[in-house]
């Protein structure tokens, strides 16, 4: 193996768990990296996604990991919800009821601008509305698809920057 070539590997995991080392073996093992030694390092760099489903980045460079967490749309809106940390294997198919200020979900659409596909900011601030609609909860106490169609009409100004 060449020391300097740098191999990425995606993967999903939950935050602040150790996850099965038998999943990762297959990915990471040709590389000659312990599977046990990544989980530790992926359950210490994703404490604070406690519970939730995260896209983790591994950039593997002469048999060492660097652990990153690429935040997707729906953990970043079910995180801007504060609930408490849940137990997966207890608790299934909780619903969101709680409200995200719109201030924060433009937040989001900023953190999110580099994977949207939208021209600009109002459209990746409604892509993350259809998240906030997917997951149940609502946008200053209203439904996201209105607060989206009152942005569509021009009621709500999105600033650009």
């Amino acid at each position: 193996m060449d020391p300097n070539e740098i191999k990425v590997i995606h993967l999903r995991a939950t935050g602040g768990e150790v996850g099965a080392s038998s999943a990762l073996a297959p990915k990471i093992g040709p590389l000659g990296l312990s599977p046990k030694k990544v989980g530790e390092d992926i359950a210490k760099a994703t404490g604070d996604w406690k519970g939730l489903r995260v896209t983790v980045k591994l950039t593997i460079q002469n048999r060492q990991a660097a652990v990153s967490v690429v935040p997707s749309a729906s953990s970043l809106v079910i995180k801007a919800l504060k609930e408490p940390p849940r137990d997966r294997k207890k608790e299934k198919n909780i619903k969101h009821t709680k409200s995200v200020p719109l201030d924060e979900i433009i937040s989001i659409a900023r953190t999110m601008r580099f994977k949207s596909m939208a021209k600009d900011l109002k459209g990746t601030v409604k892509e993350i509305l259809g998240t906030a609609f997917s997951t149940g909860c609502q946008v200053d106490g209203r439904s996201p698809k209105d607060v989206s169609d009152d942005i569509e009409s021009g009621e709500i100004e999105i600033p650009e920057e």
